[in-house]
């Protein structure tokens, strides 16, 4: 008789025919939990009683906890044990008004057997859409089948139509009539041939995106790997944000106060104060500008052509916020820093920056930034969360205008009326308790190009289209700020042939990256090239809207 200890697994009791499970996905940070709460309480009333009406029964997967003032998943092993308890045939609904972490949920959801229904309310207050669509991104990547809704009120015919397809077919269908393969052949012969020689170029002379700690805020979605970006000739300098920590102790604090006053003499406004715990103060600022010293310090010593600071984990204990930094390290015209020989750093050139180590918007950075400066335009370039929308009637408009934000990564030239129009805020304690300031503006009106690219089926993919960011009144833009977070730059930004639905339902990730062009025939030049460029680099391009 064997004496060995041979553990025993007890599956869970399968669900009636007419329940449902539901969970919700919350963040590491327990502050952004207990403040989002209500929220989600909000939202999770709405999806149940939607799901009541159709005569199904929802069973929450895991209970509010009062000692922590909030009912989320806030840790992978947290979401391990909850799906120990979670038949894996059962009909799972994930909620999300909120900003989530993923990687919470994700290994129970890639081995759960029943069909997923990811859904997010139509708001702006939480970012619960930025993280449905960064769950959806990261599912879509581990090869998840799943099915994706949204709504502002539940009771739309939208979201009940799409409920009754769930339960009846196990998935929900979306138009995706505006996605076609790209065709490289009808692509403007100089544009063609201008981003087949550049993606030449970068697989011969190589580039390396220097990587500050890899896997932000659970984004599994924004990790490439190796084997993949390598095809693209660009590779990953592994770097520690506490190497960033530790270099910004050797910045003396004059060269860091040289960078405030070039700030302060092009018209930034600080709003600061003195509670360090709630205002931005100067000796934030400082250390800030110590941080973007110190960046271009590292990045020229590795040789980076782009770098990304995930910041969330880690350095959110250690330093004020990183956004400042990323947005100046990502304009052309920004404060000169030397290195060891004297010389400037980058000189009058972007050292692009991918927000939250966003790897996959990493690529279309260094991409965008060579296909621009090959054309003679600014290359300065970012990624925005696709946070939420409305339609928007009045002043000459009449359209969907999405809010796109990033919390403080887009570059000065990319904000009416450059740094004289820009602001820095404290970031909100709840995410950021050390503070720090944003780079924060209302975006420029101009044509866009933007883009996604993402991992799916152990390939790279890219999604591109065209748009306008348009100016609103100034009392819809404070509208819109109120509703979202009022510290971050904002753009108004109407896609051109693409529905809101057809958008959600369809984009990979929680990101889209950005870039500027003078007039409508420029911007499709550039669209051309970029597209030339990712598809000689080996990435399935597919092209978006008109």
């Amino acid at each position: 008789m064997s004496s060995y200890v041979v553990p025993e697994i007890a599956e869970p009791s399968p669900v009636a025919a007419n329940e449902v499970i539901l969970i919700a996905s919350g963040d590491l940070r327990e502050s952004a939990n207990q403040v989002c709460w209500p929220a989600q309480s909000k939202m999770e009333a709405g999806v149940i009683a939607a799901f009541e009406a159709e005569g199904i029964n929802v069973l929450r997967g895991h209970p509010y906890v009062a000692a922590r003032g909030h009912g989320f998943i806030s840790s992978q092993r947290q979401g391990m044990d909850v799906f120990m308890r979670i038949h894996p045939d059962a009909p799972l609904i994930v909620a999300e008004a909120v900003w989530q972490y993923s990687h919470n949920v994700l290994s129970g959801l890639i081995s759960h057997r029943g069909p997923i229904l990811t859904v997010a309310n139509w708001s702006g207050q939480w970012p619960g859409l930025v993280g449905m669509l960064n769950l959806n991104g990261s599912l879509r990547k581990a090869g998840v089948r799943f099915s994706t809704l949204w709504s502002k009120d539940f009771t739309d015919k939208f979201f009940c139509t799409g409920i009754r397809q769930w339960l009846k077919e196990k998935t929900v269908t979306h138009d995706d009539s505006h996605v076609r393969a790209l065709d490289s052949a009808a692509l403007p012969k100089a544009e063609r041939e201008l981003g087949q020689a550049l993606a030449k170029d970068l697989k011969f002379r190589k580039a390396i995106a220097g990587v500050f700690d890899e896997g932000c805020m659970g984004m599994y979605n924004a990790i490439v790997e190796d084997h993949l970006m390598n095809r693209t000739g660009i590779y990953k300098e592994r770097l520690s944000q506490s190497a960033l920590v530790a270099a910004m102790q050797h910045v003396p604090d004059e060269e860091a106060q040289a960078v405030r006053r070039w700030l302060d003499d092009r018209g930034m406004t600080f709003v600061t104060g003195t509670d360090e715990a709630t205002e931005l103060t100067d000796s934030q600022i400082l250390q800030q500008c110590k941080m973007y010293i110190a960046a271009l310090r590292i990045a020229d010593g590795f040789g980076c052509d782009a770098i990304g600071i995930q910041y969330q984990q880690g350095l959110k204990d250690s330093v004020p916020a990183s956004d400042l930094v990323e947005g100046l390290l990502n304009n052309a015209e920004r404060p000169p820093v030397k290195g060891v020989d004297g010389e400037e750093l980058y000189k009058n050139a972007p050292l692009p920056h991918f927000n939250e180590v966003d790897e996959c918007a990493g690529i279309d950075a260094i991409v965008t930034n060579r296909v621009l400066t090959a054309m003679g335009l600014d290359p300065a370039t970012t990624l925005h969360d696709v946070r939420w929308g409305e339609h928007y009637k009045g002043s000459g408009v009449d359209d969907f205008v999405w809010v796109f934000q990033i919390s403080g990564a887009v570059p000065p030239s990319h904000i009416a009326g450059g740094y004289a129009k820009a602001s820095s805020e404290r970031q909100p304690p709840m995410y950021f308790r050390l503070g720090g300031g944003t780079l924060k503006g209302v975006c420029k009106p101009g044509e866009v190009i933007w883009s996604r690219v993402f991992v799916e089926g152990n390939a790279l993919h890219v999604d591109m289209g065209r748009g306008m960011a348009i100016e609103l009144p100034e009392e819809e833009s404070k509208r819109r700020w109120s509703q979202t977070t009022s510290q971050w730059p904002i753009m108004h930004l109407v896609m051109h042939g693409i529905t809101r639905d057809q958008f959600m339902g369809r984009h990979r990730a929680n990101h889209a990256n950005i870039a500027y062009a003078s007039s409508p025939e420029e911007a499709d030049k550039v669209l051309a090239a970029k597209a030339a460029m990712f598809a000689e680099l080996g990435l399935n391009v597919h092209l978006c809207g008109v």
